[in-house]
């Protein structure tokens, strides 16, 4: 299993932050792990028409609106990281594209942390609506994605792993070895159609085999009725089992971003009200 020595959180100027911060500090005090904030945000540049852009007065107005920005963000992060705890690097993207630059610096990191996109919210434009899904596709990296309301504590006493046997949810399971051989409860869920009853159990037992090898006992949820609606029975089943994290693959092909098996990916960023680890 390879171990959280690195954990790379995104930062921006929302007061969701914060709690972003205190996720990753709290995984690096357990892990023993460093973490860097990387400030990445879309330039007001990007927002103005051409014609506008060139003109030097327009051109200082938007400078001063990046720079508050900034100052609002480093403010909120000396804020976040004061006090016992370990520390954070701060780090930050010059012109690249947010995403683009997330995902490059996300290389060098056993673990993202990022936000949840909260549609119509202050800071949405802060970055792309798919910021989510590019950084953990592009880098290949999993990423521990955290809503944007809601109280968060710790994370990872209580895990239910979605499972249904494919590379992506390999990858997720394996990435997240190191939060499941700490947890206090696991639960792994999957559905199958009826008529591959025989596979399943096959799938079942090579899935208890597989973690029981990293010393991690779970309690196996198996559904013969089909993965339909898949994300919003994911989201019914952390809260019904009290789950702290979610851990799934994130499906999708780089170029089109379109998500897929039944929308489960999208569905559950939509929607989400615990963290959720994802991996692609």
């Amino acid at each position: 299993m390879s171990p959280i020595k690195h954990i790379l959180v995104h930062l921006d100027a929302s007061p969701r932050c914060a709690v972003r911060l205190q996720v990753a500090r709290q995984l690096a005090l357990a892990h023993e792990a460093r973490v860097t904030g990387l400030f990445a945000v879309t330039s007001s540049f990007v927002e103005m028409p051409f014609t506008a852009a060139e003109s030097s007065q327009a051109g200082a107005f938007v400078l001063k609106l990046d720079a508050e920005r900034r100052e609002r963000a480093l403010s909120q992060f000396d804020r976040a990281v004061k006090g016992e705890g370990p520390h954070v690097d701060w780090r930050e993207l010059g012109t690249e594209p947010p995403a683009w630059g997330t995902a490059q610096a996300a290389y060098c990191a056993d673990l993202v942390v990022l936000g949840q996109h909260e549609a119509g919210a202050p800071y949405s434009r802060d970055v792309p609506a798919d910021f989510v899904e590019s950084v953990v596709i592009d880098s290949g990296k999993p990423a521990l994605v955290v809503p944007y309301t809601g109280d968060v504590g710790l994370v990872g006493q209580n895990i239910l792993v979605a499972w249904n046997a494919s590379r992506e949810s390999a990858r997720a399971l394996s990435a997240a070895l190191p939060l499941l051989a700490r947890a206090k409860v696991v639960h792994v869920v999957s559905w199958n159609d009826p008529q591959g009853a025989a596979q399943a159990a096959a799938d079942r037992a090579l899935l208890e085999q597989y973690l029981a090898c990293h010393g991690i006992s779970a309690t196996l949820h198996w559904y013969g009725d089909g993965p339909g609606q898949a994300g919003e029975r994911l989201l019914s089943l952390t809260t019904d089992l009290g789950s702290d994290l979610l851990v799934m693959g994130c499906y999708g092909h780089s170029r089109a971003r379109e998500l897929v098996l039944g929308g489960a990916t999208r569905t559950v960023l939509r929607s989400m009200t615990v963290p959720v680890l994802l991996a692609h």
